[in-house]
């Protein structure tokens, strides 16, 4: 019995390990592919990259002029995708906004929805530094670039 406790252990670390060292390279192939996609990015007209590295475009510009503050909370519909595509999240395809203040969520949508007014539609380009860091959630790998078209219906 203890040799038999004594291998499921071992193999348990084996597992733990080489499952860790498999998550640190796949975090840091997307954090390379993140920064090539991020530098021919930039160099696209329409782009503007803020001072933290956010980079983002805007689909829809309304002619409201009061933003949000880090502290509001805020209305908004959003489809998030990953750099190959692949869909994460999506407020969109459930068919209901989302309301939550912007001091609750990753710092690329706190930074990202205070150049927004009502009524506009953005993309942004969230590097992994301002969005989950190296950890993996959910469908989201660690070192991922985020991409989310964001349109912001209220201000609460």
């Amino acid at each position: 019995m203890r040799m038999i406790l004594a291998v499921a252990v071992i193999a348990g670390l084996i597992f733990y390990f080489f499952s860790q060292t498999n998550n640190s390279q796949a975090t840091k192939e997307n954090i390379e592919k993140a920064k090539l996609f991020l530098v021919e990015n930039a160099k696209r007209e329409n782009v503007v990259q803020t001072a933290s590295g956010l980079q983002y475009e805007v689909l829809n510009k309304s002619a409201n002029t009061e933003h949000p503050k880090a502290s509001s909370k805020v209305t908004v519909h959003y489809h998030g995708t990953l750099l190959d595509g692949s869909v994460f999240d999506s407020s969109v395809e459930r068919g209901e906004t989302i309301s939550f203040s912007l001091n609750q969520v990753i710092k690329g949508w706190t930074e990202g929805l205070q150049l927004m007014t009502v009524g506009d539609k953005f993309r942004f380009y969230i590097p992994s530094e301002l969005a989950y860091g190296n950890r993996s959630t959910g469908k989201i790998g660690g070192g991922s670039l985020l991409i989310f078209d964001v349109e912001l219906f209220e201000i609460n």
